[in-house]
């Protein structure tokens, strides 16, 4: 019978063999011509100085006092009223803060579905929002990317459950439905959950998310949020209207009875960041026009953008061993991009993800582009293969 260890080494080699166990290796390490594509600072504000200096502000204050448990914190605390303040942004009646957008999601589903609540997931949904299902042991539902008909039939199967969709979708920058959700949770009766993770401070006048952008706030039961994104900080985020629900989640789900409150300077680099989203419209403007640059600029070099429109660019590729080629091209131009493979994509799904920030100049926008050209022509140059540049 084969032991633990050798199962957990064999997984180990066939890791390192199909993806080369290792990240792109440039000749040198990003220096100041590098162009990072790899992060989700969409808003370029992760050292803006407003940010960091409340952070060393409050860590220059620190009074050593321990974090508190998570369902202990008074009416009054930095944190409490922190969640507050994105909830009324976003629209919301009540929000709460979590240690990560992972515990968001995973705590929520944990306590809105069950065994005798199912949940209906779109397929290309966080990883997170899968396991929040699996952790309530309710019935999955899984329906094809945006398909509202599938997902019809799917809900006059199974019956009410709770809707799980992203506002836009990590992997390939795909854009959700959220009318055609809405109506359908409303005629069915169910609860739906749209995770803004990619969409709040990005989308709106004044970065209040794709929910709040298209009015319908108040038709959506859940929204949530990493705020490792265009807010650049450690914290997870649930807005919603029904009233009790956060005293019930923060008593009732694991992720936040077994944690402990975020830390000051972490409050006060994220209150200091939503000042910023709010305030600095020109950085949503900046972003749209190099987002629309970059892919107009791919698609007529034939790249496969898939159906996204927004800030992440996913280039599709034929095998995980394209994905890293075309990264590592890249890599060798200063270009530093992401391939994804499962269990970050779906089965049999790989991509080079670029994610556009409002920090590009349009010089570099046209270095991104002569690097894919080069790229694509060495490629079709090359004698092993006549594939185009995915």
């Amino acid at each position: 019978m084969t032991s633990a260890h050798q199962r957990l080494g064999e997984r180990i080699e066939d890791f390192r063999g199909t993806r080369g166990g290792h990240p792109a290796q440039p000749a040198q390490p990003p220096g100041g011509r590098a162009i990072v594509l790899t992060c989700s600072d969409y808003l370029a504000i992760a050292e803006h100085p407003a940010i960091t200096g409340a952070m060393i502000a409050s860590l220059r204050a620190a009074d050593g006092t321990a974090p508190l448990p998570g369902p202990c914190l008074p009416d009054d605390h930095p944190q409490i009223r922190l969640g507050n303040e994105f909830a009324r942004h976003m629209g919301a009646g009540a929000g709460v803060l979590c240690p990560s957008g992972w515990a968001a999601n995973t705590g929520l589903l944990q306590v809105v579905a069950g065994p005798d609540v199912p949940v209906y997931l779109d397929v290309l949904a966080h990883m997170s929002l899968w396991e929040g299902a699996r952790a309530a042991g309710a019935e999955i539902a899984y329906f094809r990317h945006n398909d509202l008909a599938h997902l019809r039939r799917r809900i006059e199967v199974g019956g009410s459950g709770v809707i799980v969709a992203d506002a836009v979708y990590s992997t390939d920058g795909s854009v959700c439905p959220l009318e055609g959700l809405v109506d359908i949770a409303a005629e069915h009766g169910c609860l739906l959950l749209v995770d803004e993770s990619h969409s709040l401070g990005t989308q709106g006048e004044r970065g209040e998310g794709l929910v709040a952008a298209l009015g319908l706030a108040g038709r959506v039961d859940f929204r949530t949020a990493s705020l490792a994104k265009a807010f650049p900080g450690r914290a997870g985020l649930i807005a919603c209207d029904r009233p009790g629900f956060v005293d019930y989640f923060k008593h009732t789900a694991l992720p936040a009875v077994f944690s402990t409150t975020l830390l000051p300077h972490d409050i006060a680099g994220l209150t200091a960041a939503l000042r910023v989203v709010r305030d600095e419209g020109w950085r949503r403007e900046r972003l749209a026009a190099v987002t629309g640059r970059l892919r107009r600029g791919l698609a007529a070099l034939g790249c496969d953008l898939g159906e996204g429109d927004t800030q992440i660019i996913a280039l599709q590729t034929g095998s995980e061993a394209d994905a890293t080629s075309l990264r590592d091209a890249l890599a060798s131009r200063d270009i530093f991009s992401a391939a994804l493979f499962p269990p970050a994509t779906s089965v049999r799904r790989t991509l080079v993800r670029l994610s556009v920030h409002a920090g590009l100049s349009d010089e570099d926008v046209e270095r991104v582009l002569i690097a894919f050209r080069e790229a694509r022509d060495q490629r079709e140059s090359s004698p092993r293969t006549s594939a185009p540049i995915p």
